[in-house]
């Protein structure tokens, strides 16, 4: 049996009429171009079901507690990601990978305590990171710097511990006050005598009696050097010391045998 060709513009008219299926929407979502917003929806975790040209993702006001390895489909395109008012408590170190494009994202209102270096390094395009709200103490020293293009942080209502531990986060925050959005909220919590003691009213004498305790490779050189010598020499100063007492006892028995009748 032939086959019918349908004239060129035939097929045109049909393409016309019958567009190609847009990318699916999760069906906990509204969706618009580019646009997904799945806040509100009691969601325990991403949707997976992702168009890959989506610019915009709101996931806020769920109950999201755990961000585990690859939480997220490719998204090259994204640019804002809000996970505001969960109930967060970790992030895996490789959660955020394949959104190397994300230019904001909002992590405030949630249970944070700890943040790692490795879950910021593929964000090299964040220019806006909101941290507010969370249990945080103290921020490692990598964190930060694991973000190049970082023009706006946010880091206000959170437990912070101002003890030795704060220092490098102090430290960025001399360094990127500009960067520091709502410097008056940036609170101690801890010790009980600086409560309420604003972080960027510091001074360098307030951190004074905290000393560095990462060692240069010099020192460890030094170290590979002196550790065995120190050693050898220990050795070397026993046997010479047994030496003298073994000489000393010897002469005296000596001299107690002359002085006999």
């Amino acid at each position: 049996v032939g086959r019918r060709r349908v004239p060129g513009p035939a097929l045109a008219l049909l393409l016309l009429l019958c567009p190609p299926p847009s990318p699916a929407c999760p069906a906990a979502c509204r969706c618009a171009p580019g646009e997904v917003d799945c806040s509100e929806r009691g969601l325990r975790e991403v949707p997976w079901s992702l168009s890959s040209n989506t610019s915009s993702l709101r996931l806020g006001y769920n109950f999201i507690t755990v961000l585990g390895p690859r939480s997220f489909p490719a998204l090259p395109g994204l640019r804002l990601l809000s996970l505001a008012h969960n109930r967060l408590e970790l992030i895996h170190g490789r959660a955020l990978l394949g959104l190397g494009a994300l230019r904001e994202l909002d992590l405030s209102h949630n249970r944070l305590t700890v943040l790692t270096p490795e879950t910021f390094l593929p964000l090299t395009s964040l220019a806006t990171l909101d941290l507010g709200s969370n249990r945080l103490g103290e921020l490692e020293p990598g964190v930060l710097g694991a973000l190049p293009q970082l023009r706006a942080l946010l880091l206000q209502d959170n437990p912070w511990v101002c003890s030795c531990g704060i220092l490098p986060l102090w430290r960025w925050l001399s360094r990127n006050r500009e960067k520091v959005r709502e410097k008056r909220l940036l609170l101690c919590r801890v010790p009980e005598q600086l409560n309420k003691y604003p972080i960027m009213a510091f001074g360098d004498e307030s951190f004074r009696q905290c000393q560095e305790t990462s060692l240069s490779s010099q020192h460890y050189v030094a170290f590979f050097f002196i550790g065995p010598f120190s050693f050898i020499a220990s050795i070397f100063f026993c046997t010479f010391m047994g030496s003298l007492m073994v000489l000393y006892h010897s002469l005296r028995r000596e001299s107690h045998c002359w002085r006999r009748p």
